[in-house]
């Protein structure tokens, strides 16, 4: 048996381990020398040791930067594919038109970059995966999904670390391995999470990173695209559905935005949850006045939009990279949130440079 899932508590993993030996089978991980593809042209790896890190902004921003110079870029991400997996061999978005049909989890993966005018590759068949986006780019950014492995050789790979989940370097598979392998590692969030917290994150990247890793810092900064229609209403709060459930996180970029933009009150949104989107509220019971944007098919998208109708909030503040309102018709406006990623200590650049160093 081999073990080939992310995101995943080092006892969850064992717990396998365990039934899997108690069968009398062998268990095993398949680990990086294994799986990572050699690939013609300089990979930027962007990892985590939690999903819902911020690794797309720090992607995004690497993207930025090789093309101000000069540089044909592709960023690639992770698997997420649905439906016909021999359709999505190989995939490409290029455009706004080439998400139609996707799921909202897709959606998130993607959008972000395409509205910054990248191309994306993602699909089924990684190494047709890599060599197209080789063919097309001359650099390529892997924007990494949860806490899994780098699917190329990186030649320079970046890890973040959470300050609002500061142990969690130590306790998640394969995150804890992602960092012990980083020529880099960003602290992210420091401005939303105590003095305590930021220490313990920065001491959990320390002991595990490699020595001679530099450990940087940032702050995740939300703004709002219009925050007076927050304030005195009373907001329902949509965040990335995959942060919020699988990432363990409270909340995200939509609390933040409603609490400081002086909403009235935060809507719960559970006592009005219907069909699946009841059932994920009843599973991930450390919510609290939060939503994720679940929407893994057409019925589950139809049941976040009952729920966030029956709830008859005034104003809907929507932490996810997706433009929610384009994908479900709702009674309430919609209020889109984002957060930018600031380094304390040094910019994309200098980061980069630092890897083209090596």
């Amino acid at each position: 048996m081999l073990f080939a899932y992310s995101d995943v508590a080092h006892e969850d993993v064992m717990h396998a381990a365990s039934r899997a030996l108690a069968a009398g089978a062998d268990f095993g991980i398949l680990g990086p020398d294994t799986i990572q593809l050699d690939v013609d042209v300089p990979v930027v790896a962007v990892n985590a040791v939690r999903t819902g890190c911020g690794k797309s902004a720090l992607s995004q921003a690497f993207a930025d930067e090789l093309d101000s110079r000069g540089r044909d870029v592709a960023v690639v991400r992770e698997p997420m594919p649905y439906g016909d997996l021999t359709a999505k061999r190989v995939e490409r978005f290029a455009t706004e038109a080439d998400l139609d049909g996707l799921t909202v989890e897709e959606r998130e993966e993607y959008e972000d970059h395409v509205a910054a005018g990248h191309v994306v590759y993602a699909g089924v068949d990684y190494r047709a995966v890599f060599d197209r986006a080789s063919e097309e780019a001359d650099a390529i950014v892997w924007d990494g999904g949860n806490n899994e492995f780098a699917f190329a050789v990186p030649d320079y790979h970046v890890v973040l670390v959470d300050a609002l989940r500061p142990d969690h370097g130590e306790r998640y598979h394969p995150g804890e391995a992602n960092l012990r392998r980083a020529d880099a590692v960003l602290v992210t969030k420091e401005n939303a999470a105590s003095d305590e917290a930021v220490e313990t994150a920065s001491d959990v990247a320390a002991r595990l990173a490699p020595a001679d890793a530099p450990i940087h810092h940032s702050d995740s900064v939300v703004h709002a695209d219009d925050p007076e229609r927050i304030a005195d209403r009373d907001a329902l709060v949509v965040e990335d559905g995959p942060t919020l459930t699988h990432g363990g996180a409270s909340h995200g970029a939509g609390y933040v935005a409603a609490a400081d933009g002086g909403a009235a009150s935060l809507v719960d949104p559970e006592p009005y949850a219907v069909g699946e989107i009841a059932d994920v509220l009843d599973e991930y019971d450390h919510l609290d006045r939060v939503l994720p944007a679940m929407g893994y098919s057409d019925d589950q998208l139809a049941d976040l939009a009952a729920t966030i109708d029956a709830a008859d909030p005034d104003v809907v503040v929507a932490g996810t990279p997706v433009d929610l309102d384009d994908l479900v018709d709702v009674d309430a406006p919609v209020v889109r949130a984002h957060y930018d990623l600031e380094l304390r200590d040094a910019t994309p650049s200098d980061l980069l440079d630092a890897g083209l160093d090596r």
